[in-house]
């Protein structure tokens, strides 16, 4: 085990894949001779050289249309974006090319490429820069959607979207990048996509929540244990394919459900748990579930604004004293 930054650690994964195997290569804005916007790619261009670690112009359809043809063509490309608002310029590549062509090809061609980068609000970014884009690539048939909260996770799960053979929206968070944690060094760390972590065991809620968010639901676990309450925290880490499996099982156990995500509410990440929620799981709820969500606006700019914007502790805090019924 090794104690790395967030950023680091997706390196690690990034490095020891590109030593295993000369078909990956690494392309973005500023990931070269820059280091990457947030030195994530730091000396790497050094280590592997221009024409396996590419800059691009600004011209994120062009460089993730390239990426899906290198793709196509044997290669296995990780496309990084400086951050995931940028990858709506691209987004026609990614749900149109990336995601659908090996259906619509029977199977005949593999689409092995990583698009990976910063995702939701870093704060005071504004409405353009601030949008938590996982419940938009989770509803694409074809995509697989990883979110993880530390650097153990990132890692593993990185390695694990390199060698799969399907394109991966692989989602970190610009605010994480300095978060430091024990990550095993192990060059053949593979986290199975797909599979959800329990983070705490407990008995009397589960608590939901990804990414950023999962900081949140461990700091409202820590209140509530203070006055005797034991929440159950799991880290569904992988978004598709979701693992409904693990949290429907907590459900049964607790009875009880909140749902912290980054995401705006409607159609998002939390109502689709929901959903399969109640559909598997609706006879072992004792209350309503409840979701803290980004509220439903543009993410705005000024500090208190973008504070209230966000899920924020406190709400997530009373959610579970109210399906509690505990006041």
């Amino acid at each position: 085990m090794a104690l790395l930054q967030y950023r680091e650690a997706i390196r690690a994964a990034m490095v020891e894949e590109m030593e295993r195997d000369e078909r990956i290569f690494l392309m973005g804005e500023e990931v070269a001779e820059y280091n990457g916007a947030y030195k994530v790619s730091e000396g790497m261009l050094e280590q592997f050289g221009p024409k396996r670690v590419i800059d691009t112009p600004i011209s994120e359809n062009g460089f993730a249309g390239l990426g899906i043809g290198a793709a196509l063509n044997g290669l296995r490309p990780i496309i990084e974006f400086m951050t995931f608002n940028f990858s709506f310029v691209a987004i026609d590549q990614i749900i149109n090319n990336a995601a659908k062509i090996r259906y619509m090809s029977g199977g005949q061609f593999q689409v092995p490429i990583v698009f990976r980068g910063p995702n939701g609000a870093a704060g005071q970014l504004a409405a353009t820069h601030n949008t938590s884009t996982e419940s938009i690539y989770a509803t694409i048939p074809g995509l697989k959607v990883i979110a993880p909260s530390n650097p153990d996770d990132a890692k593993g799960l990185l390695k694990s979207a390199i060698r799969d053979d399907n394109p991966v929206v692989f989602l970190e968070s610009e605010v994480m990048y300095g978060m430091k944690g024990e990550v095993s060094d192990d060059p053949d760390y593979l986290i199975p996509i797909g599979k959800a972590r329990i983070a705490r065991e407990g008995r009397d809620v589960t608590i939901v929540a990804h990414s950023k968010s999962y900081w949140i639901a461990l700091k409202v676990a820590d209140r509530l244990a203070e006055e005797g309450i034991s929440a159950e925290v799991i880290d569904p880490r992988t978004i598709r394919p979701l693992d409904i499996d693990t949290i429907v099982e907590s459900i049964r156990k607790t009875n009880r459900c909140v749902i912290i995500d980054e995401s705006n509410p409607f159609a998002s990440i939390s109502s689709e748990i929901t959903y399969q929620i109640q559909e598997r799981a609706f006879d072992h709820l004792d209350a309503p579930i409840v979701r803290i969500t980004a509220k439903d606006v543009p993410a705005p700019y000024a500090k208190n604004l973008i504070e209230w914007y966000m899920p924020q502790e406190e709400d997530a805090y009373q959610a579970c004293k109210r399906v509690l019924y505990a006041r």
